[in-house]
């Protein structure tokens, strides 16, 4: 029995042929599939060879039969570069059994393989292939996995004939299995036919994907198809960069450079996307005269549903806390003043009523000015006049924040929406919640999307409290929603100004008021802000380490996985999320013999691992699992291929090892993925490798992220063009328009 599936093979010259077994994959290029690898051979006893190439799919303990050249590297010796590879099924009874333990079948970890292989012995891959049933003769294997296991291997092969296929259009792995499990038996028919249906249908797939399998299978050049999904992958880039839409020739023009085809074809194929209602156009106010804004079709709906639900809710003239138009506000203060023990800042006093007697309002502010107790005072005298009141925030800790402060349960905005497996909220128009007072904390995070399906769950009558500091990052998702509503001066609002006494004490708020107001942080006599200076790039990451894993838990007692948390202006680079978050998991949570690990990609995931969710899935967990949800993987499973996280919303949720693109480590991440939390400490690494991306909105956020100390590490020069740098430009959004004509 031999021989299953092959790669694509190379247009170079090859001559030498390798059989060998895989033992590990050393790295992995998520983007390219290049891959560096220790294998085994016959030959070669105990000595592990090191291959390099693109081994697209490989796992460990598979039988390859390698096609390529050896070279000599000079700095790793021999080694043997890949050109092409098939699959071979082992012919010895320990090649069956590394095979089958590799966790390659899901059911069969090591302690089955041995067991089926002691049983079967060589005959055991022909059993599986052709007698399945049989496999109950083994002990400890029942019908149930046994059909498990069956299914497994038919999936496996499947996969693999599919694969083969793929590779040969340039496809990974990865994204393979996704294509396979979206189409299944027509992945290959819909994949050379409507390749850019897969830019739109699979999630890691985007236009660029789709239209390098689209010339690999034949699609012309200046197809209409093709420029078609151009357009919308190139509107599909704007929201992903924050934008609701853009303007005509801004579009057309990114398009042109992204597809290499003339100006006048793009104009005619967006023409006829826009009467095929792929996308909107409408007309919009500019700042140098009337724009025509193109729209993907969701998001103006979303833009033109939110602004009509906040305007009916303005203009309501029910009221579901009525009691509050007439009220005695000396009385009604001096009550909470008993309640509270604390008086109430003119500012504050002013937002409180706002709140109670108007349908829509705003409250933002930064740090130390008093948001919090303002909105417990809110909250306090909301429930004394028995009003139904519901608070929310984006994410899991911003709602933990949220109840604790204020003593009233809060949940996410999804959890609270009761979001079904697609996204559709159970909570919407038709069927709103039962809420007379709804207090949205962290509004800064709230997207266009879930901006919208949030207030059209808001019954008439209701009231609505945004409260947020509008000079964080803007949400992550498309939209300027706080910002936008700030701008319609139809819109109640108040900013508190006031920072109090005991906030001002604090390094971490004065700092975070000096750089807001361009000012250079305050670094000398501080005992809760500080300084690491370091110029050289590597050199910080390194010092970012120590910071976080032996200073400030040796100074301050913080548990380093727990309690601090390394913020990064951007991802990639030597001070980037993806390194650090190497060097910090060496730290904290090596590799260690006999405990289970799962490579994917380029990264390995271990038991203890703090990890965040970096898609929108809304089939996992009782309300879907959402982009940014930090937790901890408590278990792993090479027998089942699962792995388990315990998330910060206390709930445990299951990943097949095929899923585990969804999940990054999150010891570092980037500033951005750190809106809505709060940690007792915050390390934040600034380079001037990170130029582009060293602003004043950026810093600020990662410092007010912290409760109780910021230590930054790096460069004086970076810091200093943080706080210089205003943020890029306005997002093209029209939600402000909207609520004011």
């Amino acid at each position: 029995m031999v021989a299953v599936t092959a790669t694509a093979a190379s247009t170079r010259p090859t001559g030498a042929v390798l059989e060998a077994v895989l033992e590990r994959l050393t790295y992995v290029n998520e983007d390219t599939g290049y891959t560096v690898a220790r294998v085994a051979t016959s030959r070669g006893g105990d000595e592990l060879l090191t291959v390099v190439g693109a081994l697209l799919g490989a796992q460990p303990g598979e039988s390859l039969r390698l096609v390529g050249r050896w070279s000599s590297h000079p700095k790793y010796g021999r080694q043997f570069e890949v050109e092409s590879y098939t699959t071979v099924l082992p012919a010895t009874i320990q090649g069956i059994q590394r095979y089958l333990g590799s966790g390659l079948v899901k059911g069969i970890g090591p302690v089955f393989a041995e067991r089926i292989v002691a049983h079967f012995g060589l005959d055991t891959l022909r059993v599986i292939e052709e007698e399945p049933a049989r496999l109950v003769e083994v002990p400890g294997l029942g019908p149930k996995r046994t059909a498990k296991i069956t299914a497994a291997w038919e999936e496996q092969k499947a996969i693999k004939e599919v694969m083969v296929f793929l590779q040969g259009v340039g496809v990974s792995t990865s994204l393979a299995v996704r294509i396979f499990k979206q189409y299944a038996d027509e992945s290959i028919t819909v994949v050379r036919t409507e390749p850019y249906r897969l830019a739109a249908d699979v999630w890691g797939i985007g236009f660029k994907t789709a239209d390098t399998i689209a010339q690999a299978v034949g699609i012309p050049h200046d197809s209409p198809e093709r420029v078609k999904a151009g357009l919308q992958y190139t509107l599909s880039e704007a929201t992903d960069a924050g934008h609701c839409y853009l303007p005509q020739a801004q579009l057309i023009a990114d398009a042109v450079k992204i597809l290499d085809v003339p100006a006048a074809l793009t104009g005619t194929c967006l023409d006829t996307l826009a009467a095929e209602e792929g996308v909107v156009r409408e007309q919009l106010p500019g700042p140098a005269g009337p724009v025509t804004a193109v729209y993907l079709v969701p998001f103006h709906r979303a833009e033109t549903a939110l602004a009509g639900a906040l305007t009916r809710l303005l203009r309501d003239r029910a009221d579901r806390m009525p009691h509050f138009a007439d009220v005695d506000w000396p009385k009604a203060l001096t009550w909470l003043h008993a309640r509270t023990d604390a008086t109430l800042a003119p500012e504050q006093e002013q937002a409180v009523r706002l709140a109670l007697t108007s349908k829509v309002a705003v409250l933002t502010g930064g740090p130390g000015c008093g948001k919090s107790f303002t909105v417990r005072s809110i909250v306090t005298l909301a429930a004394a006049k028995k009003a139904k009141v519901t608070l929310v925030a984006p994410t899991g800790r911003a709602a933990k924040r949220l109840a604790e402060l204020t003593g009233h349960p809060a949940a996410t905005v999804h959890r609270l929406l009761q979001l079904r497996p697609g996204g559709d909220p159970s909570y919407d128009r038709d069927n709103p919640l039962d809420v007379d007072l709804l207090v949205v904390d962290e509004a800064s995070m709230l997207d266009l999307i879930l901006a919208n399906k949030l207030i059209k769950a808001v019954p008439p009558g209701a009231h609505v409290l945004l409260v947020g500091d509008v000079d964080q990052l803007p949400s992550v998702g498309a939209g300027e929603v706080l910002r936008d509503i700030l701008a319609a001066d139809n819109v109640p609002q108040v900013r508190l100004t006031q920072v109090f006494r005991q906030a001002a004490q604090s390094g971490v708020v004065t700092n975070a008021h000096r750089i807001n107001a361009g000012k250079p942080p305050q670094l000398q006599g501080m005992t809760d802000f500080f300084l690491f200076p370091c110029d050289d790039t590597e050199a910080t990451a390194a010092l970012t380490v120590d910071v976080a894993c032996t200073r400030i838990p040796a100074k301050f007692g913080l548990d380093p996985r727990r309690d601090i948390q390394v913020l990064t202006p951007m991802h990639r680079g030597p001070a980037g999320a993806g390194a650090l978050n190497g060097l910090l998991q060496q730290q904290l949570t090596p590799g260690r013999d006999g405990l289970p690990e799962r490579r994917s990609g380029g990264r390995v995931f271990r038991i203890g691992d703090k990890v965040t969710q970096i898609r929108n899935n809304y089939d996992k967990g009782q309300a879907g699992v959402f982009n940014g949800t930090l937790g901890v993987i408590t278990a792993l499973s090479t027998d089942e291929q699962t792995l388990t996280v315990r998330t910060d919303e206390d709930e445990t949720i299951d990943y097949d090892f095929d899923e585990l693109d969804e999940l990054a480590h999150a010891y570092a991440m980037t500033i951005h993925r750190s809106q809505g939390s709060e940690y007792p400490a915050v390390v934040i690494p600034l380079t001037t490798s990170a130029w582009t991306m060293l602003q004043r909105n950026l810093l600020y956020t990662a410092v007010t992220r912290a409760k109780k100390l910021v230590v930054l590490v790096g460069s004086r020069r970076a810091l200093a063009t943080a706080v210089r740098t205003v943020g890029a430009g306005r997002r093209h959004t029209a939600l402000t328009h909207r609520l004011t004509t």
